[in-house]
């Protein structure tokens, strides 16, 4: 028998293996401009209207080999990539509501209202990683929203001290990013990249948004020294910064905790 916990488990991942193919659907229409909250889904390449056997997250990618069923083109590895990360991350919400409170219920408001909002803001990052990774934009339709929603929650929960925390690291990230960006006349920062870490501010709050920027800026160097040395790209080469910071915040958002302890130990040890 399996105990709430593992039942628990399969509905976020089947919830969030659906969420990713929705995802997908939002990716998609953001560039060619079409409303992605009507419509039937359809071959990108041949037009042609999916059935729903077509749309099974994953398992129909996989049965058809990655091609349309129709015009026999290729789907990209995208597809399932983003459901299984939507579904992998909707797993890592669960657990951490679960390590919050000790006992996840489905049958509980605070941890129902915690989990939604997690899955929501979770899904307007991956479209931004997947957008700016692809386009080299990070879309406002997308990141706006998920400001708003931010900072609804913090006047939710009317704790004064979060709502002040947030603010100031909102403010403080986008300063820092907006001054990259000037110094530099947009050429080291696009200015979508400083709209995204008002966000990841407002959303981690101090100390979480350090470690979210310093993660960023740690990985972002190592792929950048990486691509060069592939000959991938050079020194003058755009790559976008967008998906790295996407990258620190989840990883602030799971992990900041164990991250600032981790730190804070290490620097005890070292200074004695």
């Amino acid at each position: 028998m399996f105990s709430n916990a593992y039942l628990n488990l399969i509905y976020f991942f089947i919830l969030g293996l659906f969420a990713g193919s929705a995802l997908n659907c939002i990716i998609y229409r953001l560039k060619t401009g079409e409303n992605f909250w009507w419509g039937r889904s359809f071959c990108p390449k041949c037009r042609h209207v999916l059935k729903w056997y077509d749309l099974v997250p994953v398992f129909s990618f996989l049965a058809l080999k990655g091609k349309c069923r129709y015009c026999r083109g290729k789907i990209s590895w995208q597809y399932p990539l983003v459901e299984i990360s939507t579904a992998l991350i909707f797993l890592l919400i669960f657990n951490f509501e679960f390590q919050i409170s000790n006992q996840f219920s489905i049958f509980n408001f605070q941890n129902i209202f915690n989990a939604i909002y997690l899955a929501i803001i979770s899904s307007f990052l991956i479209i931004i990683f997947v957008y700016d990774l692809k386009h080299y934009i990070i879309p406002d339709k997308i990141l706006f929203p998920a400001i708003g929603i931010v900072f609804l929650y913090n006047l939710i929960l009317n704790y004064k001290f979060l709502i002040l925390n947030s603010l100031f690291s909102a403010f403080g990230a986008m300063a820092f990013f907006l001054l990259i960006f000037l110094i530099s006349k947009g050429k080291w920062m696009g200015f979508g990249d400083v709209k995204l870490a008002f966000f990841m501010g407002l959303f981690l709050g101090y100390p979480n948004v350090l470690v979210a920027l310093f993660l960023a800026f740690f990985f972002g160097a190592i792929i950048g020294v990486g691509l060069i040395l592939a000959k991938k790209k050079n020194f003058k080469s755009e790559v976008p910064f967008g998906p790295f910071l996407i990258v620190g915040t989840f990883m602030a958002l799971f992990l900041g905790n164990q991250l600032i302890n981790w730190y804070l130990r290490l620097f005890l040890i070292t200074g004695q």
